[in-house]
């Protein structure tokens, strides 16, 4: 499925329990480890910004923090990972969030996305100046897009989390991964992604407060993620045609899925009416 030109990934944020906020419970090596790992990425970054993606070795990186090469490919398997390294926390998100029993892809989807987006204006507020800060992000999202082997790495990830999201959604619906439903299924929740980039990009201009910022962009995602819950409710429509068993039991199923985004009101679709959403006629006479 074609998924190139996705581009969504901002500049790199502090870790998970960084700074003041860190767990208490965490060991010094974890620790050593967790700061190294962003001096790495913020250096990485900086260095990027000034002078370009590709005009940057990853020996200079590891000269700049003090440690080796070998040391940075330890933490980092690629350089392009060295700042787009929060795709891969993002993979393990919906790894998690689309499998959970009982709650509707979409449901997850956008909670994640607001996990994401929360991170990025909280780091945003964090800043001595949000408005430069703000110009910062959008500087990193230009050089992805004007950086070839960036937006490689950024489609291949996508590919990969198309793959994960149909998956997922064929279990659910007792169907095969490789069927055109949970793919374009998959491709559909995928998208929100990159409405979320886009926005950002749009919003960041240097009026908006961090939280205004916030509240826009979620209501871009919302818009969007409105428009496709009719077509993904219309999958569980099919396996329930198909007499499929899938994770969510009796009238629970649908109240659950049909939970629109953007309200909180349930509510059951139209019957699908396109002939690839009703069921196959040999088992409409079984």
């Amino acid at each position: 499925m074609q998924t190139r030109g996705v581009e969504w990934a901002g500049p790199p944020l502090p870790a998970s329990g960084s700074g003041p906020e860190a767990p208490e419970a965490e060991g010094l090596r974890k620790r050593k480890k967790r700061l190294m790992r962003q001096q790495l990425s913020d250096t990485a970054s900086r260095m990027f910004l000034e002078r370009g993606f590709d005009a940057v070795r990853v020996t200079e990186i590891a000269e700049a923090c003090g440690v080796s090469e070998k040391t940075v490919f330890n933490y980092f398997p690629t350089k392009e990972s060295l700042i787009l390294d929060r795709l891969e926390s993002t993979m393990a998100s919906l790894r998690t969030g689309l499998a959970e029993p009982g709650v509707p892809p979409v449901e997850a989807a956008l909670a994640i996305l607001d996990r994401e987006l929360g991170a990025m204006t909280s780091w945003l507020a964090g800043q001595d100046d949000p408005i430069l800060a703000g110009v910062i992000m959008r500087r990193f999202g230009a050089m992805i897009a004007a950086t070839p082997s960036l937006r490689a790495h950024q489609s291949d990830m996508m590919d990969q989390y198309v793959a994960v999201a149909a998956a997922i959604l064929a279990d659910r619906t007792a169907m095969s991964a490789d069927d055109p439903e949970p793919q374009i299924a998959a491709a559909a929740l995928l998208g929100l992604w990159r409405i979320q980039f886009q926005s950002l990009s749009k919003y960041l201009d240097g009026t908006r407060t961090p939280d205004e910022v916030h509240a826009a962009v979620t209501a871009d995602v919302r818009r969007a993620a409105h428009l496709i819950d009719n077509g993904l409710a219309s999958l569980y429509r099919l396996r329930e045609g198909n007499h499929a068993i899938g994770d969510l039991d009796g009238h629970r199923r649908d109240r659950a899925w049909h939970r629109r985004p953007a309200t909180g009101r349930r509510c059951f679709p139209p019957r699908p009416r396109h002939p690839a959403l009703l069921p196959a006629p040999d088992r409409r006479r079984a």
